[in-house]
């Protein structure tokens, strides 16, 4: 803008800083660059409906305990937000926050993906390569939609979760893991383990805390406040 009001007009109408137009210089440009970049930060979530100021409260007591939790919601409810207050409140907080979706790829390479693979494991595999449970390592594994998971891998991450060991793809030795589990699904997870979809020991051992997100359309205050924070001028 070339004068004070047509500034503080455009800043008025959700601007996040305003330039000279006959300003070229590099300071100005890398000091503007860095103003918005801190006005887009912002919060990493969005809770302030009455209902979802209740789940982060729990969410906060559970990121101080070491249990496995369980995330129950729709698509779309914000579980994967969730997981990670959880991580960023717990002792872990410092170390990597890992998370993987369990219906986004075939079944073979969920195997690898997790457990990863020693050089010569198959075709194609030239040299190691550690999994998610590795890369993981000291903090938290967040497996969106559990329920998808294929039941022979589900035997292999109660095995995990029971042992604290993680075995890679054509490796005869085992490796010791420290990771903790949040896993989220949309699915009745209960009902999934009487139609025998879902191992009923895994979900014994995935939840030892649950926690319901509610679906977006039932936190009107977060809808709102999102609305706001994407459409600044209304």
């Amino acid at each position: 803008p070339r004068n004070i009001t047509a500034a503080v007009r455009v800043l008025d109408e959700g601007a996040s800083h305003a330039l000279a137009s006959d300003d070229f210089s590099r300071a100005s440009w890398e000091d503007a660059a860095a103003r918005i970049q801190a006005a887009q930060a912002g919060p990493a979530y969005v809770f302030v409906d009455p209902a979802s100021l209740r789940v982060l409260e729990l969410a906060e007591r559970v990121a101080r305990t070491e249990v496995s939790v369980l995330l129950e919601g729709p698509t779309g409810a914000g579980k994967d937000v969730l997981a990670r207050v959880i991580h960023e409140g717990s002792a872990r907080s410092d170390k990597p926050f890992v998370a993987f979706n369990c219906a986004a790829l075939p079944e073979h390479l969920i195997e690898d993906a997790l457990f990863g693979h020693e050089k010569g494991a198959f075709t194609g595999a030239h040299k190691d390569h550690p999994g998610l449970f590795e890369q993981a390592q000291g903090g938290t594994l967040f497996l969106d939609e559990i329920g998808d998971m294929p039941l022979h891998l589900q035997a292999k991450l109660l095995r995990v979760l029971q042992d604290g060991e993680i075995r890679p793809v054509g490796s005869n030795a085992s490796r010791r893991v420290d990771v903790r589990i949040v896993a989220a699904t949309h699915r009745d997870l209960v009902e999934a383990a009487r139609d025998g979809s879902f191992r009923e020991d895994l979900l014994f051992r995935l939840n030892v805390i649950t926690i319901h997100l509610p679906p977006l359309r039932e936190r009107s205050g977060d809808v709102e406040r999102l609305v706001r924070g994407l459409l600044p001028g209304i």
